[in-house]
């Protein structure tokens, strides 16, 4: 049951109404933290946005472009990997981009604690940094485990006889 009136909204706009509210519901908390944030020392954190910026485009996006280009060459040039066999195995460089990802963005949030380069941690809160490193190490080769896991199982239903791989 739909009206004319939800119709045209939806043929201007391109989504619901329920879309659009929650579009302005994260503007109006972008806006609130971004003055939040800009009230103690505006100069500072545009030198910091900018910066972060900056690392990244100079010196993250190329470190991992040429890092991405090398796994999929190297996975290219196992053996079976033809012609049929390139788009599958340019699939299962995910296998390796996702759980890489999501540890050094750990590594990005947590590095002072990880690397234990925060002195008074220990003062402060009376637990020690240096589990860090060992839950990092540890998060790390889970998420690389349950990674390889999936491409086991990717790879066992893509075998069988109408395994899905019919694309």
């Amino acid at each position: 049951m739909t009206s004319p009136l939800l119709d045209g909204f939806r043929a201007r706009y391109g989504a619901s109404p329920l879309h659009l509210l929650l579009v302005l519901c994260s503007f109006a908390l972008t806006a609130y933290a971004g003055i939040r944030l800009l009230e103690d020392d505006a100069l500072m954190v545009a030198v910091w946005f900018v910066g972060a910026a900056l690392v990244h485009d100079l010196l993250l996006l190329p470190l991992y472009t040429v890092t991405d280009r090398a796994l999929q060459a190297l996975l290219l040039r196992v053996p079976g990997a033809g012609a049929r066999g390139a788009g599958t195995m340019r699939k299962r460089v995910n296998y390796v981009r996702v759980p890489a990802f999501i540890s050094l963005l750990l590594l990005a949030v947590w590095w002072p604690l990880v690397l234990n380069q925060v002195d008074r941690y220990a003062a402060y809160t009376g637990l020690n940094a240096a589990i860090y490193w060992g839950n990092w190490l540890l998060i790390t080769a889970v998420l690389f485990a349950l990674s390889a896991l999936c491409l086991v199982v990717s790879a066992l239903r893509g075998r069988r006889p109408g395994g899905g791989n019919e694309q």
